[in-house]
């Protein structure tokens, strides 16, 4: 196994590299997102995701800002709707969080969900390519695409997303689409990867006193265990750190066999897991 520590990363299909843990600040006010994304920084993490949807933008580019870190060390996604989206309102939302954000470039651009149909997901997934041979998104993806999504993208001759961010945990384990992404090499992103806190699972809790490790860190070990980028999120800084607090242990491999047979396919979603749309 190769050893992993905070500064680890994955290499995508152009080249360029995301850490291996990222930060989420879905559901974080507005009020604590800045300080909760300059804990994260300060705690180590380099790799922010936020989204349109999540109202955030500003106060995440705020953080990255007066973090003193420098802007090419730090690496930020964001995503879009596809619900009323045509060519024009793509490249006019890319734009927009460019300019919330305050940035000269996002290192990752992601479709949020397939919910339009596809029409819609191909015209912004032209609206995303123009962007990235811009400059204005080092690199493009998906979030919440299932396998027929993505297909389409190939199918018409279009470059492949680099990420498929999909809700994935030990409960629900995508494995269609991870196996499919994994032939395609594509990146999987892991949100909900703590099952907001519902930690009551027998095997969990047994493993959780095993390593004498908060269920939260068993949960993160396992997800970059399995080759995943896990997307923790807290707005309480001791939380932050405790969630990048994996790298002194290593779940055995018949541990993971445990969490990995705690799988409930689709009936173990506990977010909105948008992948059936058509």
């Amino acid at each position: 196994m190769v050893k992993l520590n905070i500064d680890s990363t994955i290499q995508f299909t152009s080249g360029r590299e995301i850490p291996r843990l990222g930060f989420g600040v879905f559901k974080i006010d507005q009020g604590d997102t800045k300080a909760s994304v300059l804990a994260a920084l300060h705690a180590g993490y380099r790799h922010i995701d936020t989204a349109q949807l999540y109202e955030n933008e500003k106060e995440v580019g705020q953080a990255i800002r007066e973090s003193g870190i420098p802007r090419t060390q730090i690496f930020v996604t964001t995503k879009m709707m596809s619900d009323g989206k045509d060519l024009q309102s793509a490249r006019k939302a890319i734009n927009d969080s460019l300019e919330r954000l305050d940035i000269d470039y996002i290192d990752l651009f992601l479709i949020h969900e397939p919910r339009a149909g596809k029409t819609v997901r191909l015209l912004i997934w032209q609206a995303l390519i123009e962007a990235k041979k811009a400059g204005k998104a080092k690199d493009i993806g998906v979030s919440n695409f299932n396998v027929n999504h993505m297909e389409e993208f190939k199918a018409a001759g279009l470059e492949l997303p680099v990420v498929d961010q999909v809700e994935l945990h030990p409960l629900d384990q995508q494995r269609p689409i991870v196996e499919w992404c994994k032939k395609h090499n594509i990146v999987v992103e892991a949100y909900c990867p703590l099952i907001r806190g519902g930690f009551d699972i027998p095997v969990l809790q047994e493993l959780s006193r095993k390593y004498d490790k908060q269920p939260a860190q068993i949960l993160v070990r396992w997800s970059l265990q399995r080759g995943f980028v896990p997307l923790p999120k807290s707005s309480n800084a001791g939380r932050i750190q405790s969630n990048a607090d994996v790298y002194s242990f290593d779940l055995s491999p018949a541990d993971v066999r445990k969490l990995d047979a705690l799988d409930k396919g689709d009936a173990g979603a506990i977010s909105w897991n948008p992948i059936h749309y058509p």
